[in-house]
């Protein structure tokens, strides 16, 4: 170590007083990348999800979010990011060879759309638990509307390495079980994030302008923004507009006061949430014409409405509610979700990247973590919002522990805090690439018109393009370079099993279906 040990944290100074550095490496990384599927005139395609693709149900790697033209590619965990990315490569390669005249869309914000209606619902079979999955997404219809389905981004899935749950444990003299004390560490991180999490939106934010097609189920949006042309709105110094107030928002979700200082504050309040009655979606309607409009009226209809930047996650059993699994089995991993699709890579993120925010992700496990109250948890939303609309704004300033202060300073600060991380995670590689990877994104704090969102709209200023224009053109671009590429057959095979094998799973998840849907949800809810 160098001259950073008195900055380290007591945690980590611990640990390297111990000799266990080392146990901080081989984290497991995992992706999740969500990509509109574009028709061949440049609207959101209508088609359904591509046969040759695999079921969409059983899948585990290829599924659809919210559309079935919104594409969902997940890639297995890690412990070299490379290996993660090469998979994620490698799914792209697969879905382009069966899209026929179809493309992805490079861009988070959907483009190509024509009001709710033009947005298919995703569709997952006759079983059960394929109907539950659409009717939750015609729920979200409901309340939400579907152009903000239409929104795409990367979810980064983190873990910690195991073998250094017990040596902390141990260096702590905690009276606590290794589970409960893995739990209470997870949720340091998770509440360390939330504070600085707006890092993310500044360093790599890529959606600072939207098509104006997007707000025409919601035209009273549009007089917030100004207009970069007659085709396109932003603002000027605009970051991430997918992680603003226009995203995947509610009142009802605003002022919900979900607990993340303990693993059961999280679970008790979260399930409260799913459990309680909302007048507005009462209105709505769960069986109309025996038709089901949601799953139920509640301010929640299941955890994943529950929008939030960072989530604790188990590894869900079939059939099993995800606040359940947190409850039996404890916390596995973490799912980092404010990451937009850099439109200036073909899938959409880069080594560079994803090294940053696993150290970053390290470092807030390893800096003290104070509980957070409901006053602070308005802060840190509202800093996030801030950078979201503005976060290039010269002098922008943001709240930290009730003062003001800028966001470059709060920044550099960060990135200092993230060296001795970064360094252990080198692991004694002479190229240095965690360090390199943070030392990548200092020029972005003294310059923001290095940052994507700026390097976006200068490529539509100088290239007189609407953004529509512009993300179709660099999507276009990324297809010819997965047409260039082609798989090699051994890997191309290997897809192609796993799809026919989805479609045998789906078959027989229907055929063994023998609840009536009404007692299936049921029995869902009542799970304890």
């Amino acid at each position: 170590m160098t001259n950073l040990q008195n900055k380290l944290s007591t945690r980590l100074e611990q640990l390297l007083s111990n000799g266990h550095q080392h146990l901080l490496c081989g984290g497991l990384k995992g992706i999740e990348k969500e990509s509109l599927r574009i028709s061949k005139d440049g609207f959101i395609a209508q088609t359904p999800h591509p046969q040759a693709l695999g079921s969409a149900l059983t899948h585990p790697f290829i599924t659809t979010d919210y559309s079935e033209a919104l594409l969902e590619l997940i890639t297995p965990p890690f412990a070299n990011i490379k290996d993660t990315l090469k998979y994620l490569h490698d799914i792209h390669g697969f879905v382009y060879a069966n899209l026929d005249n179809e493309i992805l869309l490079a861009a988070s914000m959907p483009c190509g759309i024509d009001g709710d209606e033009s947005i298919p619902i995703a569709e997952y079979g006759l079983s059960n638990i394929g109907r539950m999955k659409h009717v939750y997404r015609h729920g979200l219809w409901h309340r939400y509307g579907r152009t903000m389905q239409a929104i795409a981004g990367i979810h980064f899935n983190y873990s910690v390495p195991e073998a250094l749950w017990p040596a902390l444990s141990e260096q702590e003299n905690s009276p606590l079980t290794l589970r409960q004390f893995t739990a209470d560490a997870y949720f340091g991180l998770i509440r360390n994030f939330q504070r600085i999490g707006w890092l993310i939106l500044y360093l790599f934010g890529a959606s600072p302008a939207i098509c104006k097609s997007f707000f025409k189920s919601r035209p009273a949006l549009m007089a917030e923004f100004e207009e970069f042309d007659s085709c396109t709105l932003y603002h000027p110094y605009a970051t991430s507009l997918r992680m603003s107030d226009i995203g995947y928002k509610s009142k009802n979700q605003a002022d919900l006061e979900i607990d993340y200082n303990s693993i059961d504050g999280y679970v008790a309040s979260l399930s409260k949430a799913i459990a309680t009655p909302y007048p507005e979606y009462e209105k709505i309607g769960i069986v109309v014409d025996g038709q089901y409009r949601q799953l139920n009226s509640n301010i929640l209809q299941i955890e994943n409405e529950f929008y939030s930047t960072i989530r604790p996650k188990q590894i869900t059993e079939s059939g099993e509610k995800p606040t359940l699994a947190l409850k039996r089995r404890g916390l596995r991993y973490i799912e980092m979700r404010s990451l937009d699709l850099d439109l200036f890579n073909p899938i959409g993120i880069d080594e560079d990247k994803a090294r940053f925010i696993e150290a970053l992700l390290l470092t807030c496990l390893f800096t003290d973590s104070a509980k957070i109250s409901q006053q602070e948890h308005r802060i840190n939303n509202a800093n996030q919002l801030a950078v979201a609309h503005f976060g290039r704004k010269p002098g922008l300033k943001l709240d930290k522990n009730n003062q003001k202060i800028l966001l470059q300073d709060w920044a550099s600060e960060t990135l200092e805090s993230m060296k001795p991380v970064c360094e252990i995670l080198d692991n004694n590689d002479s190229g240095k690439p965690y360090s390199s990877a943070l030392q990548h994104q200092q020029p972005l704090l003294q310059n923001p018109d290095l940052t994507p969102s700026a390097r976006i709209l200068e490529a539509m200023a100088r290239q007189k393009e609407n953004f529509g224009y512009f993300a179709l053109r660099t999507s276009v671009e990324h297809a010819h370079y997965f047409r260039r590429h082609k798989l090699n057959e051994s890997t191309k095979q290997k897809f192609i099993e796993m799809s026919k094998l989805s479609h045998v799973q789906q078959n027989e998840i229907e055929r063994k279906d023998q609840l009536p849907f009404d007692e299936f949800l049921k029995h869902y809810f009542s799970q304890k």
